[in-house]
């Protein structure tokens, strides 16, 4: 889940992460609920895979109709990303979650949440973000 203020970079990454094989959950607004004990994201019928790119408008993208969570990602600028962060946590609904923070632009972004999400869904812990 990629947390930031209008014009913090959302779009724009998840663009990058959608180009390079992942899918459209919500952009904009996006329905949480726990089933399970896992946190799930869904996105209003309204919107269902629709993404706004800045500059070119509203597109339809692949995209799935829900997910589940696996971590928060804090969208920064690059003078307030730690070097080698302590493990950071976020709850929603009452479930925890890793969260980080990155600087959306940065060319190596989209490979940074892959690597993390990969070291999340096989159990690996990256200097102290763990499942």
């Amino acid at each position: 889940m990629l947390r930031g203020p209008s014009g913090s970079g959302k779009s724009d990454l998840a663009l990058r992460l959608i180009d390079g094989g992942a899918r459209l959950v919500a952009d904009d607004r996006t329905d949480l609920a726990v089933e399970a004990g896992d946190l799930i994201a869904s996105s209003p019928a309204a919107i269902v895979g629709k993404l706004e790119i800045r500059g070119v408008g509203i597109v339809a993208l692949p995209s799935v109709s829900r997910s589940r969570v696996s971590m928060a990602v804090d969208l920064v600028e690059t003078s307030a990303v730690e070097r080698l962060p302590a493990g950071q946590r976020c709850s929603y609904l009452g479930v925890d979650l890793p969260l980080i923070a990155i600087a959306p632009f940065e060319a190596s972004a989209p490979a940074k949440l892959r690597a993390l999400a990969h070291a999340l869904a096989v159990g690996r812990a990256i200097d102290g973000v763990t499942a």
